[in-house]
């Protein structure tokens, strides 16, 4: 969330030095770089300068490794303590480095950027508070500290009365333009967006334009949100080990499909979208593809799952399940939502089992490796007998299967086009009036298709914009 972190211990002398620099630039005769970003709300030039790179800090407040800060609890508590100290800069400098979805392997963007740095040098100039902070530029900075070099670094520079809020806004703002070279992580940018509504109070509207998405989107990412710190309060475990938020870095598309299928089924029925909800929510816990996790719906656990679940497992669920009493039958019924409250039992047990397996150091209790391999099958035996089933009843969908249809089209295209290649045979006229017929018929299709779809998913976003073309909203 929103912190104010202070300034650095030497901001005074840096501050001196920026002054300094701007001060020779601007009696300098030649013509001097400047760079434009967004300051409270209007473009602001502001003036680019050299300072030397390893007076810089970088940024505690950084969007871009927020989630990844709850990696080490220690370091993360001094960071707070203390952002400005050499082990917290080091804790930021490594979690710059590391690969969002799979935190303990090197981010191979990283190396990418530091192969280009030292082949190219710095092209765009990095964005500094007038106390050294880095705003924009930390995994460059980061990336030309491992290369070594003395160098200086190009850094446009903020005004004297930028804030933290300021702070917060311009980083965003650079970050989320469309031409961003290394995009915020997905949890990172899902905190970034429940920043700016809750803690900053900003209108929907706002914060769609600035993350250039839809206010569906900011609404739907908002809702995965606060699913995800449900499942980490739920996955507390009696020695105080939980799931953390980058533990769920990978589930992007299998989160955005659950909010549509939720929402769909919730219009109809809360405790169905609920039981929903819990089996699809531990489907993904337990690593299934996207499309696997699409056969659980609202009957998954009585229709497939229980059948397959483990007696142990099974008295588990059980002895949550709630009842109430018939005043003058002397009988009992399940009450309202107790199979949401059996569904909840089984994912608790397994979120629980997940935090002491991400919290034991590469080793995993015998006890949670037992609970998690249990679920994995009993879920391998369940979605198998509810795709079969589903496979069975499924109608034929024609526009999905006709797309699927002309994919294989263009497959045998590409053969083709391969083959005339080795004998000149290729009619280049006709291929690109082939091609520009492919493309009016995609922008079709991109129109019609949002005009059924409010909440286009990855697919249909790669052809909106391939196309170019949206659909205004009545």
């Amino acid at each position: 969330m929103f912190t104010d972190f202070g300034v650095p211990p030497n901001a005074a002398a840096f501050r001196a030095v920026v002054e300094e620099r701007l001060k020779d630039q601007r009696d300098n005769p030649g013509v001097s770089e400047t760079m434009t970003v967004e300051w409270r709300g209007l473009p602001l030039h502001v003036e680019v300068i050299d300072v030397q790179l390893n007076s810089l800090f970088y940024n505690p407040g950084t969007h871009r490794i927020r989630a990844q800060r709850s990696l080490n609890p220690r370091r993360d508590s001094e960071l707070t303590r203390d952002p400005w100290s050499s082990e917290s800069q080091d804790y930021l400098k490594h979690l710059l480095t590391i690969r969002p979805s799979e935190t303990e392997r090197r981010d191979p963007a990283f190396d990418d950027l530091k192969n280009s740095l030292e082949e190219h040098k710095q092209i765009e100039p990095g964005l500094i508070t007038r106390d050294g902070i880095l705003v924009n530029g930390n995994t460059r900075c980061a990336a030309l500290r491992e290369l070594n070099t003395k160098s200086h670094f190009r850094v446009g520079v903020l005004p004297a009365s930028c804030t933290w809020e300021d702070i917060n806004d311009v980083e965003l703002s650079l970050q989320l333009r469309p031409d961003t070279r290394r995009d915020y992580s997905y949890i990172n940018r899902l905190l970034a967006i429940d920043e700016q509504r809750v803690q900053l109070n900003r209108d929907l509207s706002v914060i769609a334009s600035a993350f250039h998405t839809t206010m569906q989107s900011c609404e739907r990412d908002q809702w995965v949100l606060a699913q995800l710190r449900d499942l980490i309060a739920r996955s507390v475990t009696e020695d105080g080990a939980s799931l953390r938020l980058m533990d769920f870095e990978g589930s992007q598309e299998k989160l955005a499909e659950l909010f549509r299928a939720y929402d769909k089924a919730h219009e109809k029925s809360k405790e169905r979208a609920d039981l929903l909800k819990e089996a699809r929510l531990a489907a993904i816990m337990l690593g299934f593809s996207k499309t696997d996790v699409r056969y659980v719906d609202a009957d998954f656990q009585s229709r497939y799952l229980d059948k397959n679940l483990p007696k142990d497992l099974k008295a588990a669920e059980t002895a949550v399940t709630q009842s109430v009493m018939i005043p003058g039958l002397n009988r009992t019924v399940k009450a309202a939502g107790a199979d949401v409250s059996a569904a909840r039992a089984v994912t608790n047990k397994l979120l629980q089992a997940k935090a002491m397996e991400a919290a034991g150091d590469g080793v995993t209790p015998t006890s949670a490796s037992d609970v998690i391999a249990s679920y994995k099958s009993a879920f391998d035996d369940a979605i198998e007998d509810a795709g079969r089933e589903f496979r069975l009843r499924k109608k034929r969908q024609a526009a999905p299967d006709r797309i699927i249809d002309a994919c294989k089209d263009l497959e045998q295209s590409i053969t083709d086009v391969v083959i005339s290649r080795g004998n000149s045979s290729l009619d280049e006229g006709a291929f690109d009036d082939a091609i520009d017929q492919l493309h009016a018929v995609l922008r079709k299709l991109s129109v019609e298709a949002q005009r059924s779809i409010n909440l286009p998913g990855r697919g249909l976003g790669w052809l909106i914009d391939a196309v170019d073309v949206k659909q205004s909203q009545p």
